[in-house]
Formats: structure tokens, C-alpha cells, sequence
């Protein structure tokens, strides 16, 4: 049966599902008749997401594309479970009425990240406090009541345990020197939100800070940010937001352009112990 709508989760667990059939050298053809399935276009059907997984049959996957790996079958099994059943991240659940349902892909995608690397002018939600959260917030002009905004800085702060858990997901920030400039609640909530991230990089070694200074001048990502997440089966995924929706980039093509480009901003931008001390004469500047 064939779904018209592939959501986020059939398409990254066939994703996944084609990087080990490539990983065990096995064709299309050759694939379907081991997993008997009616031919190759079923296969591939999978592969690209329009076609449901029922979440038992993926341990004939397992066995047929050697999988061994325990902590890869698990996730691939998780996976295989969202998949089949449509279901949205629990934070989407808790605070529906804060945020739109295209959040929800992303959200699910966040909770399941094992990894994640990114290029911003604004600090990142996951590293915000709750008042710098607040002016961001209200600053965007998105949500119309005061019920609203609390709702979703209470999402915002909910989403930061994703860096606390038991097997955090690794951030590695790279922070466009007018992130810590801007005056984002006045000089006060500024000043803290910069000592908090001092706080967390020095806490917690999974988070990995780095600023590009104004005098490093042009950059790969002069068209503004991105985030790469990382995932323990299948390849990253490009997460882009422009003003109005968030766009998800999987193709090949668009995630080597994008690994490239961040890879170039961290070796152009300060190193870390570099980018504490640089975080550290813009607070005494701010006294």
C-alpha cells in the first residue's frame, strides 16, 4: 500500500534502510527477492518513504543487511515504530497550542538527534535562558497573546534537556560575532544569557562553542544559518528556516554543500578556548 504523503519518519527510516542495503553491496533486485518482497519498485517504494514498514517486519532488514549493531537496531526498530504510526513528539503533544504542526517534524527530529552542528547570528534556543528566550520571543511579533508567548519559552526551555539526558546529543555551535552584540532584552539579560554560555561549554563538554569575528570578514554562510542533525542510522538532515516555515534538506547533494560550508566556518572562526576569552572582553565591555 502506498502512502501519497510521506511523512519525515517513513522518509528517514528509508533512508536509513538504503544505506544498508549499499553498505551490504546488495542491487535493488537483489535486496527485494531476499526480503521477498513483490519486486524492486516496492523496495524502493520503502526507501523513499511512500510505503509503510510494519516495525516487525524490520528485523528481516536486519538479518538480510547483516545489521549487527544493537544501539543501531534499537534506534532503526524506534524509528520504525514512528513511522508506522504517525506519532508526534511528545513536546508537540504538551504544548500544541503554542506552536504551528510543521514544528512537530522538527521537534521529533531534535529528540531523536544524536548530534547536532550549527551556524547562527542569534543565540540558539538550546543555549538560551529564560528571559533572553522571552525577548526573542516577543520580539518576533509571531505569537499575539501573553498566554502564547509563556507557552512556548516553557517548549523552548523543555527542549534544552535534550542536552542533559542520559546520552545527550552533542552541539557544536559556531556563533556569528553580533549573536553576543546585540542587544536582545537590554544589557542585563544580554550579560547573563553570555555568562550562561560560559557556564554550559564549561559544564557540559558535549557542547562544543566557537565565535566568527566581524574581522574574519565574508563566510560560507552569508546567507544566514543552518543546523546539520546527526543521527545514529541514515544520513544528517539540512534544517534551513526562512521567515515562514522550516525547510528540511535530505538530499545528498544538499547535505554535502552544507557539511562543507560548516566546516569551513569552524576552522574560520576562533577556537574554543579563544572564543571563551573573546565571550569574556564582551561582557567587561558591557560593564
Amino acid at each position: 500500500m502506498t502512502d501519497a504523503q510521506p511523512n519525515i519518519h517513513r522518509r528517514r527510516l528509508g533512508l536509513a534502510l538504503k544505506g544498508l542495503r549499499s553498505a551490504a553491496g546488495l542491487t535493488l533486485k537483489e535486496a527485494a527477492e531476499l526480503l521477498a518482497l513483490s519486486g524492486e519498485s516496492a523496495l524502493s517504494r520503502i526507501e523513499h518513504g511512500r510505503q509503510r514498514v510494519q516495525p516487525m517486519a524490520i528485523y528481516g532488514y536486519f538479518e538480510v543487511y547483516g545489521l549487527q549493531d544493537t544501539e543501531r537496531r534499537d534506534y532503526l526498530m524506534y524509528l520504525a515504530k514512528l513511522a508506522a504510526s504517525g506519532k508526534q513528539s511528545n513536546l508537540f503533544e504538551e504544548y500544541r497550542t503554542a506552536i504551528r504542526d510543521p514544528f512537530a517534524d522538527y521537534l521529533q527530529l531534535e529528540e531523536l538527534a544524536s548530534r547536532s552542528e550549527r551556524f547562527t547570528s542569534i543565540v540558539p534556543g538550546l543555549l538560551q535562558t529564560r528571559d533572553y528566550a522571552r525577548a526573542v520571543v516577543q520580539g518576533s511579533r509571531k505569537w499575539q497573546t501573553g498566554r502564547e508567548i509563556d507557552n512556548f519559552i516553557k517548549l523552548r526551555m523543555a527542549r534544552q534537556k535534550v542536552l542533559t539526558r542520559d546520552n545527550p546529543m552533542h552541539l557544536w555551535c559556531v556563533l556569528d560575532e553580533s549573536a553576543l552584540r546585540r542587544q536582545v532584552g537590554g544589557p542585563d539579560v544580554t550579560k547573563e544569557q553570555l555568562h550562561h554560555l560560559l557556564t554550559v561549554t564549561d559544564e557540559h563538554p558535549h557542547i562544543t562553542l566557537q565565535v566568527l569575528p566581524f574581522s574574519r570578514g565574508s563566510h560560507a554562510a552569508m546567507d544566514g544559518g543552518f543546523h546539520l542533525l546527526h543521527f545514529p542510522a541514515g544520513p544528517p538532515v539540512v534544517v534551513v528556516e526562512p521567515m515562514t516555515t522550516t525547510l528540511f534538506l535530505e538530499e545528498d547533494s544538499d547535505i554535502g554543500r552544507y557539511e562543507t560550508s560548516f566546516n569551513h566556518l569552524r576552522s574560520e572562526a576562533l577556537d574554543v578556548d579563544a572564543s571563551r576569552g573573546f565571550i569574556h572582553d564582551v561582557i567587561k565591555e558591557q560593564n
